[in-house]
């Protein structure tokens, strides 16, 4: 029997030393030294030089300038790759530390996080077993029964740091299917039945999530608010009801400590005695009111939250870190069990080693709870929480500001960071069109940023205040600056 040659492909040609990558090791240290020093000088003196949160250009401009760039053709130097993203990106880049962006939930950060960062993208451990990250294991760990005490969740409490609050309240969401369903005994067959309640206020992911999980369209019940846009406990128990006597489940109820457009936190208690009695989960998304756990003065907001089978937390808003640092934490530590799925190479069944992989939608991840770390260990939470309670002091201050000029309606104001409202002129029938001209064009200025919402169908913007740096001066004069704007448009 013979046997047929299969032809080899002729390798190809091994790259001469100008071709060669230069990856992070020994021999490269120093030339990695001076590359990041050369990067963060670039950004430090761009930081040190804005004179305003944007420039204002717009997509058509940035998109002529990214388009032609050649991916295949490499400048071979890293300065001129700098040069090259001071003008795609660091020279139009949109800057939370001005003082005049009052836009979204965006925070300035803090210096001792950017070093985390630093650190941790070059090491560039992977969160998921123990034998990819050792001690940076045991840190997330720490930092989540950190968390996890400063909520009251008790001793079974345990969590996972995520991307973002969206993703935790995924996971949340994700447990409390699965526990409705082992309490029910039933399997996806449940699922069509399965009904999630939460504020008319609160966020999106959600609904998002309910689709995700394949739930049904209507799966997502809106419960109406009060005055203060908070959703009201008596509301919930009618939908409850309503839910059980048209044959539905209650999967979970989501109460939100810190509405994206309002700031506004339901009231925990009643909701989390609600819950208990009826053995609803109770999810708490605090993804923005999160920084109420260590305020000196404004914990109380949070009371209630100690009731929650799972509480949100993004500390990418009111801790002050870079995105991301988000966490989502569970009173029962073995409801995680059903984000669990092993793998022999990975996490096998048998192993006895940390993995935080066994309670993760994700498998690769992020050491994003370093910069946390840092954070606490250098300023700690007693300084984290006073800087909170001065944005909240001062985004109080704003609305005093806004509620007392005749030219601009407020609603009602926030126990958090942000100020709705909206610019009246005299033909008010032009109002919507007139604030969503002033804020285009605000933007378009480059002198500040702020956001927009609609409230009850009409348009109104919002401030949303998390940084220390803006003053009730800087407040004045976007105000002018809308005014300005609005009323040019509307005469």
């Amino acid at each position: 029997m013979t046997t047929q040659a299969h032809p080899v492909a002729a390798a190809p040609p091994r790259p001469g030393p100008a071709a060669r990558v230069d990856l992070l090791h020994a021999g490269s240290a120093e030339r990695y030294r001076r590359l990041v020093a050369a990067g963060v000088d670039r950004v430090a003196r761009r930081v040190a030089g804005v004179d305003g949160p944007c420039t204002g250009v717009g997509p058509d401009v940035l998109t002529r300038r990214i388009d032609p760039i050649d991916l295949d053709r490499p400048l071979g130097d890293p300065i001129a790759a700098l040069d090259e993203l001071e003008d795609v990106y660091l020279r139009d880049a949109v800057w939370f530390h001005h003082p005049r962006y009052l836009a979204h939930l965006n925070c300035p950060v803090a210096l001792p996080a950017l070093l985390g960062e630093a650190v941790l993208s070059a090491v560039n451990s992977s969160l998921d077993t123990w034998d990819q990250s050792g001690g940076a294991t045991l840190i997330e760990r720490r930092l989540i029964g950190w968390t996890a005490g400063r909520l009251g969740l008790g001793s079974t409490a345990d969590g996972v740091f995520t991307s973002g609050g969206s993703q935790s309240n995924l996971q949340a969401l994700l447990l409390a299917r699965e526990e409705a369903c082992a309490r029910h005994g039933a399997g996806r067959e449940l699922l069509p039945r399965l009904r999630v309640l939460v504020s008319a206020a609160g966020h999106f992911s959600v609904r998002k999530s309910a689709d995700l999980l394949g739930l049904a369209p209507e799966a997502v019940v809106a419960v109406p608010t009060d005055a203060g846009r908070r959703m009201r406990p008596e509301a919930v128990r009618r939908e409850l009801d309503r839910c059980r006597q048209a044959g539905g489940v209650p999967m979970a109820v989501v109460a939100t400590a810190g509405t994206t457009d309002f700031g506004s936190i339901d009231p925990l208690p009643e909701l989390a005695e609600l819950c208990a009695i009826d053995r609803v989960w109770l999810h708490v998304d605090a993804a923005y009111g999160c920084g109420l756990l260590v305020s000196p003065t404004r914990r109380h907001l949070l009371a209630g939250v100690e009731g929650a089978d799972s509480v949100t937390v993004d500390f990418h808003k009111s801790f002050f870190q870079p995105v991301s640092s988000s966490a989502v934490l569970v009173r029962d530590r073995r409801t995680l069990r059903h984000a669990t799925y092993h793998a022999d190479y990975l996490n096998p069944a048998r192993s006895t080693q940390p993995n935080q992989v066994d309670k993760s939608l994700q498998t690769t991840r992020r050491f994003d709870a370093l910069k946390l770390w840092l954070t606490l260990r250098v300023l700690g939470p007693d300084a984290v929480g006073a800087l909170f309670d001065e944005v909240l002091d001062r985004a109080a201050a704003a609305w005093s500001l806004v509620d007392a000029d005749p030219r601009f309606e407020a609603l009602a104001g926030s126990p958090l960071s942000t100020v709705v409202f909206r610019y009246l002129p005299v033909d008010r029938f032009r109002a919507d069109e007139a604030n969503r001209h002033a804020r285009a064009a605000l933007a378009a200025s480059g002198a500040a940023m702020v956001a927009a919402t609609v409230v009850d169908g009409r348009q109104f913007l919002k401030f949303t205040l998390l940084n220390p740096e803006t003053t009730v001066a800087d407040v004045g004069q976007v105000l002018d600056l809308i005014a300005a704007h609005a009323g040019g448009y509307a005469r």
